[in-house]
């Protein structure tokens, strides 16, 4: 337990180097990327919380709308700076997340799948009915940047990734002390039998709401990086298909452990890259690949490391046995 631990920790800071050093090896087309890459690690890891209580909703991507038009308001309007408007868009959607998820106890599974649809799709058929505020269906322009903080100018592309990765970190560890306290295992609880948790004294509506806001709270955070990084959003930005994609996402890395969604979205942002050419094929190309994971591989593709995990376990374990003295003769015999 001890080892894997170490492994685990090990490979993390590892991995940390790695985006560290990347956007200086890279062109600044691939460092936009990287940025989109990390905003979508935060949405689809924030989306998997919630669905850790069994709550797989299709409003998500709209939740990080609305911290995208949160941030921007903010900061055109009122001239507040972004590291002031990101935090209170964060709590600006944990208040629309409320308003969300209250009607929506009364569903569970593929009742409140649908029916946070049809609330998602209201919020955003608001922005494209009112001019005023929020640009209707062309949107919001001229979205203030993040600007020029002492020495740093957060403008240029690699400043930039390097605050969003910042973000990103703690909004992971965060997420991941979340995921591992005793509110995590209630979470898991109610996936698992709420009957059988209310009956241990789990509060199951208490707690799905809890999921619920949290998961607002860093779709918000999510929304306020890309509004202020694209300079300009519209309500098409956060439609359906976008939803479709964190689905692919989520579903092609796996929820059942807090790294399958980073995965997920690390494979897929690859793959969004080579199809890129085959733009009109794409939706075909992704939706093949959804079906095939739920068909042939429904775990995702973490569930594939224990698998690797066992068999190099097991390799090491017969060359170990194989090295011993009369090792070699006794498996023979």
């Amino acid at each position: 337990m001890l080892k894997h631990k170490v492994l685990s920790i090990i490979g993390v800071v590892a991995l940390i180097a790695v985006m560290s050093i990347l956007p200086f090896f890279v062109r600044e087309y691939y460092v936009e990327i990287l940025i989109i890459f990390l905003i979508n690690v935060i949405l689809a890891v924030s989306y998997r919380l919630i669905a850790t209580t069994g709550d797989w909703t299709l409003c998500h991507v709209i939740l990080m709308g609305a911290g995208a038009y949160a941030s921007a308001l903010m900061a055109k309007y009122f001239g507040w700076p972004f590291f002031m408007t990101a935090p209170l868009a964060g709590a600006t959607v944990c208040l629309v997340g409320l308003g969300i998820v209250y009607p929506l106890l009364r569903t569970v599974g593929f009742g409140f799948f649908i029916t946070s649809l049809a609330v998602g799709e209201f919020i955003r058929l608001s922005w494209i009915k009112f001019h005023i505020p929020f640009g209707g269906p062309r949107g919001m322009i001229d979205i203030p940047e993040v600007g020029i903080i002492g020495p740093i100018d957060f403008y240029e592309a690699i400043p930039y990734y390097f605050m969003t990765l910042a973000i990103t970190l703690v909004c992971l560890f965060i997420l991941y002390r979340i995921d591992r306290s005793r509110i995590g295992k209630a979470f898991k609880s109610i996936y698992e039998d709420d009957i059988l948790a209310e009956s241990i004294g789990i509060n199951v509506g208490r707690y799905r709401t809890f999921a619920f806001v949290i998961g607002s709270f860093f779709a918000g955070i999510a929304g306020a990086l890309l509004a202020h990084r694209l300079g300009a959003i519209d309500p098409h930005i956060f439609a359906l298909d976008e939803m479709v994609y964190l689905l692919v996402w989520v579903i092609v890395g796996g929820s059942a452990t807090f790294a399958g969604p980073i995965i997920g979205v690390a494979v897929m942002t690859l793959l969004f890259e080579w199809t890129r050419p085959l733009l009109e094929w794409r939706p075909l190309f992704f939706g093949i690949i959804l079906i095939g994971f739920l068909i042939f591989m429904p775990g995702g593709l973490e569930s594939l490391i224990p698998k690797f995990t066992r068999l190099f376990g097991n390799r090491k374990a017969a060359q170990a046995k194989a090295e011993q003295p009369g090792g070699a003769e006794k498996s023979v015999v």
